[in-house]
Formats: C-alpha cells, sequence, structure tokens
C-alpha cells in the first residue's frame, strides 16, 4: 500500500491479564525514571485509569501524524493501532521489506525512540493530553525485547559465575524497563546509574 492511501485499524483490548512490555510491576532496584516512564500519566493516574475513548482519540491524532509522514517521505506502510491496558500502542508494518521503514528505525532505533517522542508531542499539542504511547515499525521492539532478554540472561550468568557486578550498555528508559524485569525473574537485582546517554544498568546478586 502506498503511502498516500496508508490505513490505519484501532483495537481494543480490555483483558487485564496481557500486558505490554512497559507496564508490568515494577522491578527489585528500579529506579524512578523506569517507574514513571512504565506507569505514570501526566495527571499524576496510571495509565490504566485513562478511558478508553481518550486512547482512541490519541491513536487517531498519532496515526495522522504518522500517515502524514510516511507521505512526505513516500515511504509505503500501514498503520495499526491498539488500546491495551492503559496505553495505546502503534504499529507501522508493512507486507514487504523496504528500506524506507527500516529507516526511520535507526541504529540501535534511535530514530524509532525520537520518532515515538515526536508522535507524543503531536498528541500533546492536538489534545493538550500527554502521551504513553508506544510506536513500533516493522516489529522492531519484540525482535528488539528478546535480545534484552538474552542479555539479561548472559548478565545473570556472569554474575553467578563471577560474584562481581555487571554493567549494561547504555540503554533507553524504554529499554531498561525490559531488563529490570527480566533480571527481577532471574531473583537478581538491577539498577539504573549514569545520567543522560549514559544511564545504564548495573546488576548484581543482592
Amino acid at each position: 500500500m502506498s503511502a498516500e492511501s496508508t490505513e490505519h485499524t484501532i483495537s481494543v483490548d480490555t483483558d487485564p491479564e496481557r500486558d505490554g512490555s512497559l507496564d508490568g510491576a515494577v522491578s527489585a532496584g528500579q529506579d524512578v525514571e523506569e517507574t514513571a516512564a512504565s506507569t505514570d500519566d501526566a495527571d499524576g493516574t496510571t495509565g490504566r485509569n485513562v478511558s478508553v475513548g481518550r486512547l482512541e482519540e490519541e491513536g487517531d491524532v498519532a496515526a495522522d501524524y504518522l500517515e502524514e509522514l510516511l507521505d512526505i517521505a513516500d515511504i509505503d506502510g500501514d498503520i495499526d493501532i491498539e488500546v491495551r491496558n492503559g496505553r495505546t500502542y502503534i504499529s507501522i508494518v508493512t507486507e514487504e521489506e523496504t528500506a524506507g521503514l527500516e529507516s526511520l528505525v535507526g541504529r540501535d532505533g534511535e530514530v524509532l525512540e525520537a520518532l515515538q517522542e515526536l508522535t507524543r508531542l503531536a498528541v500533546l499539542s492536538a489534545t493538550e493530553n500527554r502521551s504513553r504511547l508506544v510506536l513500533d515499525i516493522n516489529g522492531y521492539r519484540a525482535e528488539r525485547a528478546g535480545d534484552l532478554h538474552k542479555i539479561a540472561e548472559d548478565a545473570v550468568a556472569a554474575v553467578k559465575e563471577s560474584g562481581a557486578t555487571v554493567a549494561l550498555a547504555p540503554m533507553s528508559a524504554y529499554e531498561r524497563k525490559i531488563v529490570h524485569d527480566a533480571v527481577a525473574e532471574l531473583g537478581f537485582v538491577s539498577e539504573s546509574e549514569g545520567e543522560g546517554a549514559d544511564r545504564h544498568i548495573v546488576i548484581s546478586a543482592d
């Protein structure tokens, strides 16, 4: 489908048993930044308290913004919107591989993260509500989540073997949240250290 005729669909899932990668319980050792990124809305309420209507509205605004961007960039892609667990999830997908969409992901997802923030700003400008939407492109986040779980498992194994702490490479708040959860599931402790682009996770046995 060409960018000029890009379509978007929206679905609503209210099953509380389904959890997104940012919506799980706060892990042991998780710092305030990751907690806020995963649970707090602009008005201080948790995302689960945001009305479905408001989430559908922000999904539509975000989709319109992204459709215009795809049109300007002449990139093919369809936009899917899902409302789940107090958060809007937006995916740009295509049935065929395209370098255009890959360019919107960028190295280590850097462009994707920037585009997600721009989309949130577009929603804020249109609705005056701060958005917690999650943007994915061609399944990058799902694939990256698998990589992050493997990184967490390898780090925990290293801690078990040496008894020393293990510091990981810097990551975004989104990715740190995934690693915090994975480490907690393995029974170990993780903390975030550093500032800005150097913020990273340190894993220990206790």
